[in-house]
């Protein structure tokens, strides 16, 4: 019956357009290293603060040493706008959880007067940090904050020469912190918008300061203290109520998604779950269960080469299954000879971005096999009509650039060579035929598992949250939390 239903539908998917579908979009879509690391340097391409401006201070009254790490009193402190004040040559990052820098009080001076804080591109450079608007400020003398007018309010311990005290920003929680010799002062709401630059001061008689923004060991343990408001924040997430099995419907429907067969029957046996089919609590299968069912039964066969597996296909299934066996062992030309039996609407439009991949894919078998002249051809005869579409430019371009490296799959774009791009084509052709599914009311639904889905949906309110916190903050991005992850494994 089930086999008779298969069958059915997938006589009548022959008879309707296929559905658009954009397979860039898959998860599995190739990245070069190149592609990689321009977005691992974009991310980490915003500059920091690496020493003192020289040139916006107030010279009269403080000097600057060579380094341009160490600030010195020069003056007589006779008023309020006496103040020697160095900001850093650039803004407080904000592409990250936290910022931080320190200042050391080599001398404390006659008064005592150093300062450590924050302050706006505009402040006026003979005040100390604080005692104007959109600035902050933890003075020595007082120990007392200054946030933007000339009344300070008690806040911590006063410090002197030997100590050194740091100022950060929290982007997580939106507040400024202070700390003095390693331990936390204490914060506060982060009320100042725009760019903030690092700032000391120094208002006394041979008083001086040296600072670091990080190129020697902090006295604060920074890396502690992100890793704790993490893990803070994680433990507020972690009180928000779900219900009680959703996590382990995602985590089965991955599974079930890109047919990992072998760890969802252990996935089951070990939570004790009952077949889909039986489970009345809501859930079901999804509406792609077509598409579902032949990715499980497709990659349980391929990876196990179990050919007790194909007795579990169906007829519909079966077909599936030998386009992913047939391009996953680089057979091009019988993937489209199948396709034109039993999917023919797929390949129908011969300038389709499937039937790009599918020639791309088969001319790089050709270079695999070492047999340029078969691959020149083939580029001469099915990539040339790909030349003038922009959307192929890059992997068209790759591709070619195969035939100028005696050793192409130890170049730069050998990565074509490896089996994630064989893998990348199968998924753009598993999803292209999925979405011929009658039954299948929103297409893009065969590209992504529901677990891609709610990462994505993160991701997105990760980068609305920042947004809303003037893109201030460490966005949610899931490629460096995967390095991250692999990091801490390896370490």
């Amino acid at each position: 019956m089930v086999a008779n239903q298969e069958a059915e539908a997938a006589s009548a998917a022959t008879s309707l357009p296929a559905p658009a579908v954009d397979p860039m979009r898959l998860a599995s879509r190739w990245r070069s290293p190149a592609e990689w690391e321009a977005a691992a340097a974009e991310l980490e391409a915003e500059p920091a603060p690496s020493e003192l401006n020289t040139t916006n201070s107030s010279g009269l009254f403080a000097v600057v040493s060579t380094d341009k790490m160490s600030v010195r009193y020069l003056g007589t402190n006779h008023h309020g706008h006496d103040v020697g004040v160095v900001q850093a040559d650039r803004p407080a990052p904000t592409r990250r959880a936290v910022y931080y820098f320190e200042m050391s009080v080599r001398n404390a001076g006659h008064k005592g007067q150093t300062s450590i804080g924050f302050t706006s591109e505009s402040f006026k450079m003979r005040r100390q940090p604080g005692w104007e608007s959109n600035s902050c400020g933890y003075h020595g003398d007082d120990g007392y904050l200054y946030r933007g007018h000339g009344k300070g309010e008690s806040f911590g311990p006063k410090f002197t020469s030997g100590d050194t005290i740091g100022a950060g920003i929290n982007y997580l929680s939106q507040e400024f912190f202070f700390t003095k010799n390693g331990s936390l002062v204490g914060a506060f709401p982060k009320d100042i918008k725009g760019p903030l630059y690092p700032t000391i001061a120094v208002h006394s008689q041979d008083e001086e300061v040296t600072v670091n923004f990080g190129k020697e060991p902090f006295c604060f343990d920074i890396e502690g203290y992100i890793l704790e408001e993490k893990m803070r924040q994680q433990s507020a997430t972690d009180k928000l109520y779900l219900q009680p099995d959703i996590s382990h419907w995602i985590v089965r429907s991955y599974l079930l998604h890109y047919g990992y067969q072998d760890t969802l029957n252990s996935f089951d046996m070990a939570t004790e779950t009952d077949p889909p089919a039986n489970h009345q609590n809501g859930y079901g299968e999804p509406p792609e269960m077509y598409g579902l069912s032949h990715r499980k039964h497709l990659r349980q066969f391929y990876v196990n080469n179990s050919p007790l597996a194909s007795v579990w296909l169906l007829p519909s299934e079966n077909s599936l299954f030998d386009f992913m066996k047939l391009i996953m062992s680089g057979d091009i030309d019988s993937t489209f000879k199948r396709l034109g039996e039993w999917y023919p609407q797929v390949i129908k439009d011969e300038k389709s971005v499937i039937c790009f991949l599918l020639h791309s894919q088969r001319f790089i078998e050709y270079i695999r096999a070492e047999q340029l002249e078969d691959a020149v051809k083939y580029a001469r005869a099915n990539l040339a009509s790909f030349l003038m579409h922009k959307a192929f430019e890059g992997l068209l371009k790759e591709c070619v650039a195969l035939l100028a490296y005696e050793e192409p799959a130890e170049s730069c774009i050998g990565y074509l060579l490896d089996p994630p791009q064989r893998e990348f084509v199968a998924d753009a052709v598993n999803a292209a035929v999925l979405s011929t599914n009658p039954k299948m009311k929103d297409p893009e639904n065969c590209l992504y598992s529901c677990l891609e889905k709610l990462l994505r949906q993160l991701t997105v309110c990760s980068l609305e949250r920042r947004a809303f916190n003037n893109d201030q903050g460490d966005a949610f991005l899931l490629h460096k939390e995967v390095q991250n992850c692999e990091r801490s494994r390896r370490s």
